[in-house]
């Protein structure tokens, strides 16, 4: 037998990043709507699972995402990371708008299985968790704690920004742990929702809002650009600062090998 490897396709790759994000939308996403609140009549809420289940929903699936598509496209599951690293140097800014419509498509099948599920559900389930927001990202009334358009987009670009930076430090091609790097990049994401939850439903991830927006109702729609342009903007920061600060120069080619995880 050979023991030639022969590398993902574009097709491979692209697939990859839809079934990452879609992993990440429906679980995260779904965490929100079926288990947040369980039962939703329940005073007490003996069952649902929080604020604390949601993020981990949301890290684990990274978690268990890169570990399965990591080798294959990178991992990226979000526009903001793609962008992130080619700032960086470490993904060719050609293939970034494949991997974004890939990642929005499966982010978009992911709130759409959700809908499908809630058709069966019990009652107005379903009218309800739309009337809701479907887990939308919202600012001033749609903030979970009332928090207005500035403290959106300070906490989208710094937290963006943070996110991508730990992803760069940890699939270093030398100074990261790849085995490790998944963990980390989880945890960090479950970090990030638990801050910031209260504040704007935590976007960080332009693929995962428009998810929940195009079923959210035209409240979310109307602020969906503040999670499409401040996630990207923190992502961009992000790379541009990794490369001038922990890239020495002229020791950084063209385009680093793609960061990816085992």
């Amino acid at each position: 037998m050979s023991d030639t490897t022969i590398p993902p396709t574009t097709v491979n790759r692209l697939v990859a990043e839809a079934l990452g994000t879609f992993l990440l939308v429906f679980g995260g996403v779904g965490s929100a709507l079926f288990a947040a609140n369980f039962p939703a009549d329940s005073e007490n809420n003996p069952l649902g699972i929080g604020f604390v289940g949601v993020s981990l929903a949301f890290g684990l699936t990274v978690v268990a995402g890169a570990y399965a598509w990591g080798p294959v496209s990178g991992g990226h599951f979000n526009p903001a990371i793609t962008l992130g690293l080619a700032a960086a140097g470490r993904f060719e800014w050609k293939n970034t708008v494949g991997y974004i419509i890939a990642q929005v498509i499966g982010g978009a099948l992911g709130t759409t299985m959700i809908v499908l599920i809630g058709i069966f559900g019990t009652g107005d389930w379903l009218a309800n968790a739309q009337d809701s927001g479907f887990a939308s990202n919202g600012y001033d009334e749609l903030s979970p704690g009332g928090f207005g358009l500035g403290a959106a987009i300070i906490a989208e670009i710094l937290l963006t920004a943070v996110f991508v930076l730990i992803i760069l430090g940890v699939t270093h091609s030398t100074r990261g742990t790849a085995a490790l790097a998944p963990l980390a990049i989880g945890l960090t994401l479950t970090l990030i929702h638990l801050i910031s939850i209260p504040i704007d439903n935590t976007s960080v991830n332009p693929a995962r809002s428009i998810a929940a927006a195009i079923y959210g109702g035209a409240g979310p729609l109307s602020q969906l650009w503040v999670f499409i342009v401040f996630p990207i903007v923190g992502g961009l920061l992000a790379g541009v600062l990794h490369r001038a600060l922990f890239e020495p120069k002229g020791t950084l080619p063209p385009v680093q090998a793609e960061a990816r995880v085992p």
